[in-house]
């Protein structure tokens, strides 16, 4: 599992936490979050995410 960072403001998706706000389920991919997801926090887009080093 890993961790992805939004660049803009800094929040973060962790695959094994899901984001079931959105109905992303834990265990969920990065690849297979919706291309349409943007950050819950500023608003980019998928694009504007970076995978972290944990």
């Amino acid at each position: 599992m890993r961790k992805w960072q939004c660049i803009v403001c800094g929040w973060i998706y962790d695959e094994a936490l899901g984001f079931e706000e959105e109905g992303i389920l834990p265990g969920t991919s990065w690849t297979d979050v919706p291309a349409e997801f943007c950050c819950p926090e500023c608003g980019v887009g998928k694009d504007d995410f970076e995978m972290i080093e944990v």
